[in-house]
């Protein structure tokens, strides 16, 4: 003996991460015979599958028991599908399933998943692919049985529904080898000839092998592919098809697909209704408001007396122009005030009033003399007196002894 010595702990790990960590443990399909069948309050399901040597134990956690569709017994021959799991405490392995089918269907069951988790890795079960249903289609084109039940209850409940829309029967089988490219075939030609604006396809309830038809991934591609909007209506609320998942819509009935396919003329009838009562409410309303206005405006004296309302104006138009003289003779009035006031006191500065007082201005060559040291004797000057002037000529400068300057 030789290496390292492990725990019970570490070697439980190595284990479950080595089985793991293999694909092909990721999802295995397991048939035999159910055993000690229990179901905790925790809403797991545990149980032993065995065979005529061996046994394996196995856990449905509560996620996937509520997706069965049958009821398991202990006895019961059934295939899981599930991922090879260890449990730690125990260091014993496990099946984690995340389904279980009768034994029989076993095989269609194991299809049936693969196929799912193929088309949900290609992005065929995407919402952002998924159409828009039209509110009111004007044509439904109906893809099933028909000689079934279920085309009879869509087209009642279509024309009870919403009359207007004219619904067309392209009969194809539902069930059996030949369904699958029946089917195809009919989604194709609606769309290439556009006889529709809407599809619903599928069949009334059956076995898993009744509703294989749409379990066909020609059948799903078809779908995907189809450029009308398509409601996939497939048996009763609790099966579940590959085609319910890539249609626009997924109905839980025939029937059901019917009611999503078109408005209730009932509903549409009650909101024209109230509508009307609005619309009747709001008129009434505005009708009452210009009755009011016009009352109001018919006893107005200048409607009444268009003659008043211009010698109203007149006066009007008068007495703004007394204000206007009076403002106007009043501004005069003022101005000439001031312009008296300005031209005494520009007349009580001017030189000639100076001159008037038997004042004289000496002056040379135009220049005003202010000073006796601005001449010299010989030089000649001029006297501006009151009535004329003088030419003179200096004899003789007399400084009076002041130095300063006017």
């Amino acid at each position: 003996m030789s290496g390292a010595v492990w725990t019970v702990s570490e070697l439980n790990a190595r284990v479950k991460g080595l089985l793991e960590s293999e694909p092909q443990f990721s999802q295995v399909a397991v048939k035999g015979e159910l055993s000690n069948y229990k179901i905790y309050p925790s809403g797991h399901h545990y149980l032993t599958m065995k065979d005529a040597e061996r046994s394996l134990r196995c856990v449905l956690f509560k996620g996937s028991a509520v997706k069965l569709r049958f009821r398991p017994e202990n006895g019961m021959k059934v295939v899981a599908i599930g991922r090879v799991n260890v449990y730690l405490r125990d260091g014993a392995y496990q099946l984690n399933c995340t389904g279980l089918t009768p034994d029989g269907v076993g095989e269609l069951y194991v299809a049936y998943e693969q196929l799912k988790a193929r088309l949900q890795a290609e992005g065929l079960f995407d919402q952002e692919h998924k159409k828009p249903i039209p509110p009111f289609p004007e044509r439904i084109a109906l893809i099933t049985s028909g000689a079934g039940a279920a085309v009879r209850d869509m087209i009642r409940i279509l024309g009870k529904r919403w009359p207007l829309a004219k619904v067309i029967v392209m009969p194809v089988r539902v069930q059996g080898v030949e369904a699958p490219p029946e089917l195809v075939g009919a989604i194709r030609y609606a769309n290439r000839y556009r006889v529709a604006d809407l599809i619903i396809t599928g069949r009334g309830g059956g076995s898993i092998e009744d509703l294989w038809a749409f379990n066909d991934e020609r059948v799903a591609r078809a779908i995907y592919e189809s450029e009308l909007p398509v409601i996939s209506a497939v048996g009763h609320e609790p099966d579940v098809t590959i085609a319910d998942f890539v249609a626009d819509l997924r109905a839980a009935t025939p029937s059901n697909g019917a009611e999503l396919a078109v408005a209730d003329q009932t509903k549409i009838y009650e909101a024209l209704g109230s509508m009307r009562s609005r619309v009747s409410s709001a008129m009434l309303h505005r009708l009452e408001t210009a009755r009011e206005r016009l009352s109001a405006l018919a006893s107005n004296r200048e409607l009444t007396s268009p003659t008043t309302y211009i010698n109203d104006r007149r006066l009007l138009l008068d007495r703004q122009a007394e204000r206007l003289e009076s403002v106007t003779s009043a501004r005069l009035e003022r101005e000439r005030s001031r312009f008296t006031a300005l031209a005494a006191g520009l007349d009580a500065m001017s030189p000639l009033k100076v001159l008037s007082r038997g004042y004289a201005v000496a002056q040379r060559q135009g220049e005003l003399l202010k000073s006796v040291h601005s001449i010299k004797p010989g030089e000649e000057l001029e006297l501006r007196l009151r009535d004329g002037s003088l030419a003179c000529a200096v004899t003789e400068v007399k400084p009076d002894g002041r130095t300063d300057e006017l």
